[in-house]
């Protein structure tokens, strides 16, 4: 499976999930290390884009693309499991509970979870602590530069 992923380019060299460690997101709590990536390419232009001030729009985006090997069995997180307003922001923290659980478990290297930014879409987080995380690899990564007709 592909998926993808947008990042600066001084971080897109490696896969670690130590950004989202610095703040804490959605689904991972200050600390946590946890990779966030999408199930295409609008669906990660999106979830970045919603971050971004049309003043401050960087110009140095590469769009990743990441393969997960077939063989990595992929936890499901389902709406139906989540607690109301799991999709509000600022991010509440029994969504941040369910990734850090997630990687402390480290019973599953990837898990599935619905986007809060484009419903219907679902995004993939990767546990960078699993074993079968050397399975996963970096296939291709490119300029991204977004279109400033978004912003307008």
């Amino acid at each position: 499976m592909k998926v993808f992923r947008l990042s600066r380019k001084k971080y897109s060299n490696e896969l670690s999930g130590k950004g989202a460690s610095l703040s804490g997101n959605r689904w991972n709590s200050r600390g946590t290390e946890i990779i966030y990536c999408a199930s295409s390419r609008a669906l990660a232009m999106a979830e970045v884009a919603v971050h971004l001030n049309l003043a401050l729009i960087p110009n140095d985006y590469l769009m990743i693309e990441i393969n997960i090997p077939d063989i990595l069995v992929i936890k499901q997180i389902e709406i139906s499991e989540l607690p109301t307003y799991w999709d509000l922001f600022p991010h509440i923290l029994p969504t941040q509970k369910i990734g850090d659980e997630f990687i402390t478990e480290n019973e599953y290297c990837i898990v599935k979870v619905p986007s809060a930014v484009v419903k219907g879409d679902v995004n993939y987080l990767i546990n960078p602590y699993h074993k079968d995380f050397k399975l996963i690899k970096i296939d291709n990564s490119y300029s991204f530069p977004f279109d400033k007709r978004l912003f307008k």
